[in-house]
């Protein structure tokens, strides 16, 4: 029995044994393999970007990015001036704090026209009523002579960044909820009056520096009634306040004086269509209107050209001239809110390239009917189009964020590519 048990014994140690060195053998055999898995994973984890394994890959070192030059305006470059000389003057919106430093340089270099961004606009001018703040207005204007460019004045009136004062009753209460017929043909009358004080007050100051006025700005709305923007000009006055601010500015400018209606979207038909019958309604009263304002905020995507010049040559049929007012080319379409981020694709950059090029030669093409071209800006740094319609990366004009030529500014002055170095 003893002997038995004895034996049982020496059978279960040997086992035991033998398992124990099978286990050291596999464990040596993992470590030796475990460092060709880790890289494996290490691999796959890249290729496929979605990681398979708690085994953190050796991180790649920090690239520094491509360091970006200075700004800084490029004087060996065409001017636009002086490339569009024989056709029709270039133009440029801008603030006060853009006449000095290196956009000083820019904008002597590549205009010849000057129109205020902001600080010629209604509330800009006359905050509160019978106040007028001259003093940014006439820097402008100083600017302009100093450096024997041309101004443009934007805009006498407009329904936005206007004074809430003008539409107040004498009483100061809102002049859209009066009910009482009397009381509404008063408020109308003192709302023209206001009008034509206004006008006439800016006129007589600048008529002798600028000729080019923007007199009524974005007065048509095709989803509104009447197919008129149903601003409070409109719905205290009708189209009185259009009647009354040219007939001012005519009577305080002069026969020199040239005078615009200025709105955006003009080559949609709907909107052009309801713009010719007010202005040919005008004119037929004798309403003093010399030209059309077409605002041209544009993008990669649309409208056609050939939708913007025959929007232009519909004017001209009734006598009106043409001027490009606020141009600029969003990367984007009307309907998109993405962004492209800082660094953006060279094939936006040429599409944009190719769609300027093609409206330049168009305007070139029509000099007949258009007598001036004003980018909203000159360069990518400071354009309304970084905050509209959402915050985020656009760059809608000839020169970039370092005020250098962009390929879009050599589609524009060399359309052949034989000038560019």
């Amino acid at each position: 029995m003893i002997q038995k048990r004895n034996k049982l014994l020496y059978s279960i140690i040997a086992a035991v044994t033998l398992i124990a060195v099978v286990a050291v053998l596999i464990f040596n055999k993992h470590q030796a393999d475990s460092p060709n898995e880790a890289a494996a994973l290490q691999t796959k984890n890249t290729e496929d970007d979605q990681p398979t394994s708690t085994i953190e890959a050796t991180p790649a070192p920090t690239l520094k990015p491509t360091p970006t030059s200075e700004p800084s305006v490029e004087q060996d470059i065409p001017s636009l001036a002086e490339t569009f000389a024989d056709y029709f003057p270039i133009g440029a919106a801008i603030e006060p704090a853009q006449m000095e430093g290196l956009k000083t340089e820019m904008l002597k270099k590549h205009v010849n026209w000057l129109v205020a961004e902001n600080v010629m606009k209604p509330d800009a001018i006359q905050p509160t009523e019978g106040n007028f703040n001259w003093g940014n207005a006439d820097r402008i204007v100083a600017f302009a002579k100093e450096n024997n460019m041309e101004v443009r004045f934007h805009t006498l009136l407009w329904h936005s960044q206007v004074g809430a004062w003008f539409f107040k009753d004498a009483e100061g209460k809102p002049m859209v909820e009066e009910t009482d017929a009397a009381k509404r043909e008063a408020n109308k009358k003192l709302l023209l009056q206001r009008v034509d004080t206004h006008v006439r007050t800016i006129v007589e100051r600048y008529k002798d520096d600028i000729q080019s006025w923007d007199v009524v700005n974005e007065v048509i709305e095709p989803a509104d009634p009447d197919g008129m923007r149903a601003s409070e000009w409109y719905k205290i006055t009708g189209t009185d306040f259009i009647e009354t601010a040219f007939r001012a500015a005519r009577e305080a400018g002069g026969a020199e004086a040239k005078l615009y209606i200025n709105d955006y979207g003009t080559d949609n038909p709907a909107k052009r269509d309801r713009l010719y019958e007010l202005v040919k309604e005008m004119l037929d009263k004798g309403v003093p209107i010399d030209g059309v304002g077409h605002q041209t905020h544009i993008d990669l995507f649309g409208p056609t050209v050939n939708s913007i010049i025959e929007s232009m040559k519909k004017f001209a049929e009734l006598g009106l001239d043409n001027l490009v007012t606020e141009l600029d080319m969003s990367l984007y379409a009307w309907n998109d809110r993405s962004d492209v981020g800082s660094d953006i694709p060279v094939d936006l950059l040429q599409k944009q390239a190719d769609r300027y090029r093609e409206l330049f030669e168009a305007f070139r093409d029509n000099k007949d009917i258009l007598s001036g071209v004003v980018f909203w800006g000159i360069a990518d740094d400071h354009t309304w189009l970084n905050s509209f319609p959402v915050t985020r990366t656009n760059a809608p004009f000839l020169f970039d964020k370092q005020l250098h030529a962009k390929p879009a500014f050599w589609a524009v002055v060399d359309p052949s590519g034989q000038v560019r170095p």
